[in-house]
């Protein structure tokens, strides 16, 4: 129940603090409409050492980079964005380049893993401007290391999603990404690169009207096996799949009913072990479930009571070794309901509140 931590370790991040090469490339960005600061808005995170790595995806036209980072040794706490791992690998329309990152993982190896569904304006007026990818980056050098192309594990429904990264006992590495839409894992074997789609059955859209959102956790448990679980936001029930038959390729016969969910749950991340975090759809509290007890309600932890007017978007282990959560307005966001400041982006240790 520490609170002296949190404001030393509570930063806002908003689309005015970016860090541009000079006041020019600055100004050329705003006259042309590359750059409306209240369009910015961060969702996910990763921690590297004392640094956090930012998506902001490009969600609305004017986001002049997908992928950046911010210090958390700073006393600042509107710290500023700077482009990672630089400003040519955020060119909208350059193929070689980031269009619009909606997930981010970094690996056991400090390899940060990025997904680039290639569509940009998605809130307003979706252009594909390249097929979706995969960009593997060095979180110490700053250098791409791999990229692996989608396109001939997708389709034109096709909306990917989440993505998280393993390794297998012999170091052969795998990126699993969520397709929502097609009811699929995307498996890619980067070792061996080749991919293929893994359908999951029928039963895990049960209860849900849509395909909306599919959420990913992986999760090492203590006894060595890595599991991934998985659910749509609006289905009934929670599953999950040892990552070894996934990487087989099928999820004939493989995939584990967890328990019934007795309200629509957002995934929010693990700390890397046996627990994951969620909150409750349209709720600000987050709960920690240790994956080694019964997916109840009576094993769901309160870890933090939530605010009014942010709602948890990514829990990460990292700086300090403390759990950080991002928390925005994102519901503001979509609704166009933000201000000309922009979204509300909020990222801090996670703090248990104080009994009253």
């Amino acid at each position: 129940c520490n609170k002296q931590l949190l404001p030393d370790l509570t930063f806002t991040l908003d689309g005015a603090n970016l860090d541009w090469p000079c006041s020019s490339t600055k100004s050329i960005y705003t006259s042309s409409g590359r750059y409306i600061s209240k369009h910015v808005i961060t969702t996910r995170v990763q921690i590297y050492k004392d640094e956090a790595i930012v998506l902001t995806p490009r969600y609305k036209t004017g986001v002049p980079f997908t992928l950046g980072k911010m210090p958390l040794r700073s006393k600042n706490c509107h710290p500023v964005i700077t482009p990672f791992p630089c400003w040519s690998l955020q060119e909208e329309g350059n193929c070689q380049a980031l269009q619009s990152a909606v997930d981010i993982f970094l690996d056991a190896q400090d390899i940060l893993w990025v997904l680039d569904v290639g569509i940009v304006n998605t809130l307003e007026q979706p252009i594909r401007r390249c097929p979706p990818k995969i960009v593997a980056i060095s979180a110490k050098t700053g250098k791409v290391v791999k990229v692996i192309d989608l396109s001939e594990l997708v389709c034109s429904a096709s909306r990917l999603q989440y993505l998280v990264v393993d390794y297998d006992q012999d170091g052969r590495c795998y990126a699993y990404v969520s397709d929502a839409a097609t009811r699929a894992i995307l498996v890619y074997d980067v070792t061996n690169s080749k991919g293929y789609r893994v359908v999951l059955p029928k039963a895990v859209t049960k209860g849900s009207s849509t395909k909306d959102v599919l959420y990913l956790a992986l999760i090492r448990k203590s006894c060595g096996t890595n599991v991934l679980y998985f659910t749509y936001l609006s289905s009934a029930r929670l599953f999950s799949i040892k990552a070894h038959h996934l990487r087989r390729g099928s999820a004939k016969g493989t995939v584990v009913d967890v328990g019934p969910k007795h309200r629509s749950i957002v995934i929010l991340g693990t700390d890397n072990g046996s627990a994951m975090f969620f909150r409750l759809k349209g709720e600000s509290d987050i709960y920690m479930w240790n994956t080694e007890t019964s997916f109840k309600s009576d094993n769901f932890l309160l870890v933090q009571k939530g605010t009014e007017c942010r709602l948890a978007t990514h829990v990460v282990p990292g700086y300090k070794r403390l759990m950080w959560v991002l928390e925005s307005n994102f519901h503001d966001y979509i609704q166009n309901r933000v201000g000309c400041a922009g979204a509300s982006v909020s990222l801090h240790p996670l703090v248990k509140s104080c009994e009253s």
